[in-house]
């Protein structure tokens, strides 16, 4: 297993580095140092930064020099905005889309398949229909409109009315980010977390639900077919062990699939998320860079995602493995 994950590692490596390049030669289309300060600025302003940012060396050095830093995890370069290493700005960061993104996929998966496998199980009657129904209007709605209208309610119409503010819209409480919190104070970690962070995944699962749960349903019908089923009713089991033992054991390599797939789109999301709700994480810092030309923040965060989609890929192919024995990994 250790080979064949060190193969598929050194396989990636042309593909990463194809990213990284692509991402650098993007950002510098126009001029960095005029996009940073603007085109009133002097000459003798404009050699400085050129300079201090590193812009004056020849495009392959840089290149080079981002490589080098990413490959030994060295994130020591400043942002041009906040003036801070890269790194600290990452490390900040990704606890707070921790917070969010882990949750909603296991949330999203749990409910997912469960009601993937009511329908199959009932398939063609009512409650199928209904909950497809209901999937199908859930994936007709936009993002934005979701976090619309669970700020409007979730955040002011219900303390408008009952007097109670259980989601707060904007903010995070930063001892979230800490282990000491969470392991000294459980019950208090719990509820900080409902404030700042439930609403929020809560949207997230809301929307990634009607995708889900059609996918999983279509794996379910298919599996009801199989001999093995058939075999099971022809003994007697009932339809509990049929759907949560059967079904499910055997239905495990789409259901990876699926899951590792909605991590990279649930960090997307989580941009969305965490600009609308004022959150410190990966998305957020990512936008206001964006906005600030702060491109070494840009190309590093890039770098950190597209490292992350790779990875997913590559432990899909290794948990196939895991839960079904026919598959070798070669």
């Amino acid at each position: 297993m250790w080979s064949y994950i060190l193969r598929r590692l050194l396989y990636n490596i042309p593909v990463y580095l194809g990213i990284i390049l692509l991402v650098m030669l993007a950002l510098r289309v126009n001029d960095p140092v005029t996009a940073y300060l603007g085109k009133n600025a002097t000459e003798e302003q404009y050699n400085t930064i050129k300079e201090d940012f590193g812009l004056d060396r020849p495009f392959y050095e840089q290149y080079a020099s981002t490589v080098w830093n990413i490959v030994t995890l060295d994130f020591s370069a400043r942002s041009w905005e906040q003036k801070r290493p890269v790194g600290e700005l990452i490390s900040t960061a990704v606890p707070a889309t921790t917070m969010i993104t882990v949750p909603a996929l296991l949330i999203t998966a749990a409910i997912s398949i469960l009601i993937g496998l009511i329908c199959s199980f009932y398939r063609g009657r009512i409650a199928d229909q209904t909950l497809m129904l209901l999937a199908v209007l859930g994936m007709s709605v936009s993002f934005l409109v979701y976090i619309i209208i669970g700020q409007y309610f979730g955040g002011y119409r219900l303390g408008q009315e009952a007097g109670l503010v259980p989601f707060d819209i904007e903010g995070y409480d930063v001892r979230l980010s800490t282990l000491g919190f969470w392991a000294s104070s459980p019950i208090e970690a719990v509820q900080t977390w409902l404030q700042y962070c439930g609403l929020p995944v809560l949207i997230s699962v809301i929307v990634a639900m009607g995708y889900d749960t059609r996918f999983y349903r279509a794996v379910m019908v298919e599996e009801t077919g199989r001999d093995y089923i058939t075999t099971a009713r022809a003994k007697g089991a009932g339809s509990r062990k049929i759907m949560f033992v059967h079904m499910l054991k055997n239905a495990m390599i789409p259901i990876i699939t699926r899951v590792m797939i909605s991590l990279p789109f649930l960090i997307v999301g989580s941009i969305l998320l965490e600009v609308f709700f004022s959150i410190p994480g990966m998305g957020r810092a990512l936008i206001t860079a964006i906005n600030a030309k702060d491109f070494p923040v840009v190309e590093y965060m890039s770098a950190l995602f597209a490292a992350v989609v790779i990875l997913t890929v590559i432990l899909t192919d290794v948990l196939y493995a895991v839960v079904d024995p026919r598959v070798r990994l070669s």
